[in-house]
């Protein structure tokens, strides 16, 4: 298991970011996540990216899609600049060396789960094929709010067999599963978890779990970050959960508000690593952690996302 989280900063500040919060692996936004836009970073800043995340010890580096896509709308247009956005950002994953883009799926709109669910496998099967690379495509489980596509497993499992691409796997996130009624806090909850993930989309392509507690209760059906253990999964249910030989070998990453309100940190991580029975952040690490936020906190605010 390795703890991180996502950060700040961009292609440029990412490094510095993840030092300063003495993360191992990282989440990040290549581009702006409230636009269309394609990432325009040069390739002297993605080699610099790759050197940098190699010369700290990071990995792996996952992207996060942009929140505006949705493969599963009924508008074509939204598909169409969709397609276009996760073909983009899985290609600039490539670019920098990470190990995949994470994305929603999407939403139905006023349209039938099926009609949804085709299309979301016609967007992901087009996006993948207009990009050559090693990158995952992992489709994010969700919590539930509206029509949105992945609340259940099954739901991912139809859209991976019919794309039938080895490039195409998914994540689990904490705080949506708990929304989508998983409850995560007993050994029972858990069990149950497991043995339908088992029976339909699978541990094989299970690459990733964004890490998240939550501020509504089981079965809300609401996607609302906490730091871990504040939530309503709790100490108790994240100690079972990341010490679960299912889970106990994924990365996992933070998306937490944080103590300061300024996304993951240290004590997050720290808290993390105490539930999953690992060794605490080393001393030496939390030095450099201090300075790295030093030099973070001196940055430009337009370095930063």
């Amino acid at each position: 298991m390795r703890v991180g989280g996502h950060v700040g900063g961009g292609v440029r500040g990412a490094v510095a970011h993840a030092q300063a919060i003495g993360a191992e692996t990282i989440q990040i936004f290549a581009g702006s996540p409230q636009t269309w836009k394609a990432p325009t970073f040069s390739d002297t800043d993605a080699a610099a990216f790759r050197e940098g995340v190699a010369a700290a010890g990071i990995h792996p580096v996952f992207l996060h899609g942009v929140y505006v896509t949705n493969l599963a709308s009924p508008k074509n247009n939204i598909r169409h600049m969709s397609i276009g956005a996760v073909a983009s950002h899985l290609a600039a994953a490539n670019r920098l060396g990470a190990a995949g883009l994470i994305i929603h799926p999407g939403a139905a709109g006023d349209d039938s789960l099926d009609a949804a669910l085709e299309r979301v496998v016609k967007g992901v099967g087009r996006a993948l094929a207009q990009v050559e690379g090693d990158a995952w495509l992992l489709l994010e489980s969700c919590a539930g709010q509206g029509t949105t596509i992945g609340r259940r497993f099954a739901e991912l499992q139809y859209v991976l067999e019919a794309v039938d691409d080895p490039r195409l796997g998914w994540a689990l996130d904490t705080c949506h599963v708990f929304n989508a009624g998983y409850d995560l806090r007993t050994d029972e909850g858990l069990a149950a978890m497991v043995e339908e993930i088992a029976r339909t989309v699978g541990f094989e392509r299970l690459r990733a779990v964004h890490l998240n507690d939550s501020k509504t209760p089981l079965g809300a059906q609401v996607d609302r970050h906490e730091n871990i253990g504040e939530g309503h999964i709790g100490q108790e249910g994240f100690a079972r959960f990341l010490r679960h030989p299912a889970f106990a070998h994924l990365p996992m990453i933070l998306e937490v508000p944080g103590f300061q309100r300024k996304g993951p940190d240290l004590e997050n991580i720290q808290r993390v690593r105490a539930l999953a029975g690992l060794p605490p952040v080393t001393p030496e690490v939390v030095a450099r952690a201090r300075q790295a936020a030093a030099q973070v906190a001196t940055e430009p605010a337009e370095a930063l996302p």
